[in-house]
């Protein structure tokens, strides 16, 4: 399959030499996500950076897990782009800027959790992180915070100093971030399914929301992100993950590649695509960019009732 992403020409910028050995790839249903215990057994480890995904300082200061920093979720992304998009993908290089400064280096095991109801933008992480190459060593903590909390486990509260910037240099991976032009190509290709991440009476079109489309991509499948976790916020059973997906129509094997409003509740079922073995990307524009394109197909089946 011919590389897709804008990142492939930013791969090939980076000397070889410089590339890491422990960059590149993706993580395995082993690495994607880690248990509380697991992070507890692992908290003294030399080269683990973990990161507390929010935007309000004070939350973290109020309770975090202890070695962890406070990771700004704006520093993951252009909140607008020059084409007018929201919540884009930032060049390698900014991006090896943001995530150096809180301690992440190319030898880094880095461990995501969220503060509160964080659980798209903290998916939204972790994609940067595969695109940046560092996938295979990154990991979201299943249940997060308040798994943690739950569990009585040690809290420290206040702030934390920053660590001392890490030494990052990404290997852009060029099967992360799709573009328009690919999702056009591919509505219909056998062995591509485009999948919608959104709330199904969105994917409907009985919900709308203001300067977007109502409705869907054509040919598109829903798989709603939020119901990849429990009542308690934690991942679901594998075997439960994976009948989401058959039930929408995704065979084993087949490309997913996954989109929202903006990006970010996709991100989250890119993670999770990823953790059950599929060939996952980003359409990173999504319908913040589909509807910029009125020419573009649109499925609205509310509308025909």
């Amino acid at each position: 399959m011919k590389p897709i992403l804008a990142l492939a020409a930013l791969a090939a910028c980076i000397p070889a030499a410089a590339q890491a050995a422990t960059c590149g790839g993706h993580g395995t249903s082993e690495t994607t996500f880690v248990t509380t215990q697991w992070l507890a057994d692992h908290l003294k480890e030399k080269n683990l950076v973990i990161l507390a995904v929010g935007t309000d300082q004070k939350e973290f200061e109020e309770g975090h897990i202890p070695g962890s920093v406070f990771f700004d979720y704006h520093d993951s992304h252009e909140m607008k782009s020059a084409a007018g998009l929201s919540t884009e993908l930032p060049s390698m290089d900014v991006l090896a800027k943001n995530f150096a400064k809180y301690g992440v280096s190319n030898d880094s095991r880095v461990v995501l959790y969220y503060l509160k109801d964080w659980w798209s933008p903290t998916g939204r992480i972790y994609l940067t992180l595969d695109a940046m190459g560092l996938g295979p060593q990154t990991s979201v903590l299943n249940g997060s915070l308040p798994a943690w909390k739950g569990e009585n486990r040690t809290l420290a509260k206040g702030a934390e100093k920053l660590p001392a910037p890490g030494k990052l240099q990404p290997c852009a991976q060029n099967d992360v971030i799709a573009n328009l032009d690919y999702v056009k190509s591919n509505l219909h290709t056998p062995g591509v399914r485009i999948v919608d991440a959104r709330d199904p009476k969105v994917y409907s079109g009985e919900n709308e929301r203001a300067g977007t489309s109502a409705g869907h991509i054509e040919g598109a499948a829903n798989v709603y992100y939020n119901d990849m976790l429990d009542e308690k916020g934690v991942l679901k059973p594998v075997d439960q993950l994976r009948k989401a997906f058959t039930d929408a129509g995704i065979k084993p094997g087949d490309r997913v590649v996954t989109y929202c409003f903006i990006g970010q509740q996709a991100s989250a079922l890119y993670t999770v695509a990823r953790y059950l073995g599929y060939d996952a990307s980003l359409y990173d524009g999504s319908m913040d960019e589909w509807t910029k394109h009125p020419e573009l197909p649109i499925e609205n089946p509310h509308k025909k009732k």
